[in-house]
């Protein structure tokens, strides 16, 4: 069994499930054009082992599907959708990024979009 994405005409994910690539393969579930592998352990372009470590492993498609995702085929990833208006897609690990560094200080933040900056929690 593994995790497979079902995407819409926009190639936004409609569905995660768990199911046989037979499943997939025979149009069980619809057309198989539309089903796209996704992996449960792979985020920002890293495999995961069980224990949440960096294992190694082959990363599949930059991060694991969720409903509302995109799938890009160019990048052959899935990404969220964007948060904010001013931040940007990091290539590299297909995941958005504030266009100012999260503080390092210990306290709680939040994104205010009208002036672009954390602002205390």
């Amino acid at each position: 069994m593994a995790h497979f994405a079902q995407i819409d005409e926009n190639n936004i994910v409609t569905r995660v499930l768990v199911i046989e690539q037979e499943m997939v393969d025979t149009g069980l579930w619809g057309d198989p054009a539309t089903w796209i592998q996704t992996s449960y352990n792979t985020r920002g372009g890293v495999h995961y082992s069980s224990d949440n470590l960096p294992d190694g492993g082959t990363s599949l498609r930059k991060n694991f599907a969720g409903i509302g995702y995109t799938y890009d085929s160019t990048r052959d990833a899935f990404y969220a959708p964007q948060p904010f208006p001013s931040w940007v897609l990091n290539e590299d690990s297909c995941i958005w990024e504030a266009p100012v560094t999260y503080p390092d200080d210990g306290k709680m933040y939040l994104w205010d979009e009208t002036t672009i900056n954390w602002v205390t929690a």
